[in-house]
């Protein structure tokens, strides 16, 4: 065991031990993410680093050379002592999760150029985190939560591939949302197809089983409805948000660029 070893994993605890500031990064992807868009990552360790730097040599070039300077290299059952479930990459990090106050000034500030998705009570943390990394794709201006689901919570960020760091992620009662029109799907809205959504959109969304809550429904200035077949029930949730946004910039907002692993 070199002695970058036991230093890594003394880092590893200590922030460990601040779960309120710690968010784990589950896997290469959530890493590689994490670094682009600027996240503060103590320590990060894998169980195989030769594999993880051909990763990034094929899918990642442009971090390459920080997870070379970061990645410490442990035995294989120190790195799946350290996760709740080892991920196939074998590789883990933890990141400083972003102050609150910083991502509230995101969220409020205004005129915004994209929009704001909430999630109204979602249950599912897998959901949860396939809507952040949704929303991170189309560029919106952040994810907002309600109700006790933790949007940084570790299954969140592993669906979301540590893409949390790339929009302003953040829990808030309904009473709170941020500034702009509100946009609410409902089965009772009018259909989606006919609508300009504006930039400064707040888009909402209930939870599958019960839909929107009474609050966030009073607060909504519009109700929209997503096409759907006869006796079809309804979308997952992340279907849902991803028919939103590309709605939205489809009809002139959104990102222009290219796929990119």
């Amino acid at each position: 065991m070199t002695d970058a070893v036991p230093d890594a994993l003394t880092a590893w605890r200590r922030l460990a031990s601040a779960p309120a500031r710690a968010v784990l990064l589950d896997g290469f992807h959530a890493l590689k993410h994490a670094l682009r868009f600027g996240a503060e990552v103590p320590v990060a360790v894998t169980g195989d680093r030769a594999a993880a730097l051909a990763l990034a040599d094929e899918l990642a070039p442009d971090v390459r050379e920080r997870l070379a300077a970061l990645l410490t290299e442990v035995p294989h059952d120190t790195y799946a002592s350290l996760v709740p479930r080892p991920h196939p990459t074998a590789v883990a990090a933890l990141a400083v999760r972003p102050a609150r106050a910083a991502n509230l000034r995101v969220l409020s500030r205004t005129p915004r150029t994209a929009p704001v998705v909430v999630l109204d009570q979602p249950r599912n943390l897998g959901n949860a985190g396939a809507v952040i990394r949704l929303a991170a794709g189309f560029g919106a201006t952040g994810v907002v939560t309600t109700g006790p689901l933790d949007p940084w919570h570790p299954t969140v960020v592993r669906g979301g591939a540590g893409l949390h760091f790339a929009t302003a992620v953040e829990r808030l009662d309904a009473g709170e949302l941020p500034p702009g029109p509100v946009f609410a799907l409902d089965p009772e809205g009018e259909d989606l197809r006919g609508v300009k959504l504006p930039d400064d959109a707040v888009l909402a969304f209930g939870s599958e089983r019960s839909g929107l809550s009474a609050a966030v429904r009073a607060r909504a200035d519009h109700l929209l409805s997503l096409p759907m077949r006869p006796q079809v029930s309804s979308y997952n949730l992340a279907t849902s948000v991803a028919m939103t946004l590309y709605h939205w910039s489809a009809t002139g907002g959104g990102p222009r660029s290219s796929w990119a692993y």
